[in-house]
C-alpha cells in the first residue's frame, strides 16, 4: 500500500517566525487518521526565519531526529550539550526520563529542516543528545542511515526504538531500492525534487506512507533529495 498526502494538504501553522507544515497531528492541528505512523508520531517541515528559534521547553519519552536541510540550528540543552547543526546534516535527541533544550537559527539565512519525532521501544532512560555530518556526495544514488536503534551495525547515530531514518540523493533519471519488511511502516518525503514510489508519482515534501511493500523502489524524475523512516 502507498498512499501519497499533498503537501498542500497537510496541516498548517504560520507563527511569523515559523512556517510549520504538520504531517501528522501536533500543537492546534488535529486529524483522527493521522496520528501515527507506526512508532512515527511527528514530522514536522519547519522554516525558520533568522535569529529565531524555539526557546527552551522541556521534552520526555520521545526520540527526536533533525534532519537540516538548509541553513544550520544550534541547539542547547540542560545536559549541558550544544552544538550547531549545519545543512545535510542530522542531530538525535533522546529525551528519555526528561530533558529541557533550546533549537535557534543564528543565520543570516532562513533554515528549513525536518524534525521527526519516533516513540521509544520503552519509556525513561538517561537523556541524550548528539550530531553528525552527512556529507550529501556520500548518499549519492544509494541510503545513508543517518539514525538507527541498531547504531553500530548501521554506522548511524542512536536511538532509541526499532527504526531507521535514512537519506539519500537520486540525480534525474536515477534510481534506488530498498529491501522493505512488508510488516513495518514506511514514511517518505522527498525535500526536493518529483519521483515515483513504486511506480506512484509524488512532489516535493509530500507525504508517502508505504506499508505492505518487500521492496521501495525511488525514482528521480527531477534530481531529488529523500529521507524516510522505517518503523515497525
Amino acid at each position: 500500500m502507498i498512499e501519497v498526502r499533498p503537501f498542500a494538504g497537510l496541516g498548517h501553522a504560520q507563527h511569523g517566525w515559523l512556517d510549520a507544515t504538520h504531517h501528522f497531528s501536533f500543537a492546534d492541528y488535529h486529524d483522527p487518521t493521522r496520528t501515527h505512523w507506526g512508532q512515527l508520531r511527528v514530522w514536522n517541515d519547519d522554516s525558520i526565519a533568522p535569529q529565531t528559534g524555539f526557546p527552551p521547553h522541556g521534552h520526555r519519552d520521545m526520540e527526536i531526529v533533525t534532519f537540516v536541510r538548509s541553513g544550520a540550528i544550534s541547539h542547547r540543552d540542560s545536559l549541558g550539550n550544544a552544538g550547531r547543526t549545519a545543512a545535510g546534516d542530522v542531530q538525535v535527541m533522546s529525551a528519555g526520563s526528561g530533558i529541557q533544550h533550546s533549537e535557534y537559527n543564528l543565520e543570516a539565512e532562513v533554515t528549513t529542516l525536518f524534525q521527526i519525532w519516533i516513540m521509544p521501544d520503552a519509556p525513561g532512560g538517561k537523556p541524550a543528545w548528539g550530531q553528525r555530518e552527512f556529507p550529501r556526495a556520500d548518499r549519492s544514488g544509494q541510503w545513508t542511515v543517518v539514525a538507527s536503534g541498531q547504531p553500530d551495525a548501521d554506522k548511524a547515530l542512536p536511538i532509541r526504538a526499532d527504526a531507521r531514518v535514512l537519506a539519500a540523493t537520486i540525480a534525474a533519471g536515477g534510481q534506488i531500492r530498498y529491501a522493505a519488511d512488508p510488516r513495518r511502516h514506511l514514511y517518505l518525503v522527498a525535500a526536493t525534487g518529483r519521483i515515483r514510489v513504486n511506480g506512484v508519482e509524488a512532489h516535493a515534501r509530500d507525504g508517502v506512507a508505504i506499508t505492505g511493500e518487500a521492496e521501495v523502489l525511488v525514482e528521480a524524475v527531477e534530481a531529488s533529495e529523500v529521507v524516510m523512516v522505517d518503523t515497525r
